[in-house]
């Protein structure tokens, strides 16, 4: 397993990681099988999406903030109730199938990380498994 580490510098956005996917897949090896990718952090997320225009991650975050605002009713003391929201409305994992020894993605497609109570230093976990 490969880990990686990612600093956020933001309280929320969304980074690109596929190159980092991408080289961890070549370095194990594998040429068909999956990549596990998995997020051990209960105030962030993963998530695949478009890859070709900035704005899609810009009108994501926009709409999150609009549906689950920083500061509303809650309850959990720490102040960010709505990182551990958005995080499970995202998921802690992505798999994607890898071929010939790389990810299989589609044309426009790119895995992010999602920083929900940032800035942080934070880590993903990589795991390529043979078919």
């Amino acid at each position: 397993m490969k880990t990686i580490t990612i600093e956020t510098a933001a309280r929320t956005e969304m980074v690109n990681i596929t190159r980092e996917i991408e080289k961890a897949v070549k370095e194990s090896g594998v040429q068909d099988g999956l990549c596990y990718i998995f997020v051990p952090h209960t105030t962030a997320g993963i998530t695949i999406n478009e890859n070709a225009d900035e704005d899609v991650k810009t009108d994501i975050i926009k709409e999150l903030n609009k549906i689950i605002p920083y500061m509303d009713d809650y309850r959990h003391i720490e102040g960010n109730s709505d990182a551990h929201i958005k995080a499970s409305l995202m998921g802690s994992s992505v798999t994607v199938a890898v071929e010939r020894g790389h990810l299989v993605l589609g044309t426009w497609q790119g895995i992010y990380f999602c920083e929900f109570d940032g800035p942080r230093k934070r880590r993903v976990y990589i795991k390529t498994l043979c078919s």
